[in-house]
């Protein structure tokens, strides 16, 4: 069993019975949400709210059952992942291109937990390209946008088509190194006309279980 996995495990802990749990997306989640599963075969009773596309078929895979976000009015707890975690739980995530429905998700949830490799953690974000949501309609426009910001944005592809969310949008990565006030940054991002969201989750988790090595770590943030 590989540390991600004792890591995923060990957040599925904090599930119980009667939980409408969210779902993250990513190879961390993956192996929270094949636990779940496994704890659903054995009698727990929940309902998954899932954050993509990838993770629904994961939850029909294992039996889960789940809901759409629409038909809940709360989520007590959801699992997900982070591309970086800075030392206040500040994180940057979207690297697999499912920011907005995670971050929908994770502001309507009682309960956060992050479950990432000891590498993900950080002293300061921005190491990691910050993704961009952006509408298709007028995206050129909103690139533009960036580049006049002294941001310089790459249009995410798949292949050699243009990569598209699950929500049917675009994304851009912006390489800026180092954050040095990630909340001015995305008040300035949510500005401008066309950008949907962008991957900076700012004080939103409240535990990050941490896999390194055949060690697991648990930090508590609020």
């Amino acid at each position: 069993m590989n540390s991600k996995q004792v890591a995923g495990e060990r957040a599925v802990e904090y599930v119980e019975d009667g939980m409408i749990v969210g779902l993250g997306s990513g190879s961390t989640a993956f192996f929270a949400i094949q636990k779940i599963g496994e704890r659903v075969s054995q009698g727990l009773k929940i309902k998954g709210v899932c954050t993509s596309e990838n993770t629904r078929m994961l939850a029909e895979q294992w039996n889960i059952p789940y809901t759409d976000i629409n038909d809940v009015d709360h989520i007590d707890l959801t699992i997900d992942g982070a591309d970086e975690i800075d030392p206040y739980g500040n994180g940057i995530k979207g690297g697999g291109g499912a920011l907005l429905f995670e971050k929908i998700v994770a502001s309507n949830s009682k309960q956060i937990i992050w479950v990432v490799e000891q590498k993900k953690l950080v002293d300061r974000l921005g190491a990691f390209p910050l993704p961009v949501e952006i509408l298709p309609f007028g995206y050129k426009h909103s690139l533009g946008a960036l580049a006049e910001m002294g941001i310089s944005p790459s249009l995410r592809m798949s292949g050699e088509e243009t990569f598209t969310t699950d929500g049917g949008h675009f994304i851009a990565d912006i390489q800026i190194g180092k954050i040095l006030d990630h909340e001015e940054l995305d008040r300035n991002l949510k500005q401008i006309p066309g950008i949907i969201e962008n991957g900076l989750f700012l004080n939103l988790v409240n535990k990050v279980i941490v896999a390194n090595d055949d060690e697991v770590d648990i930090i508590t943030f609020r």
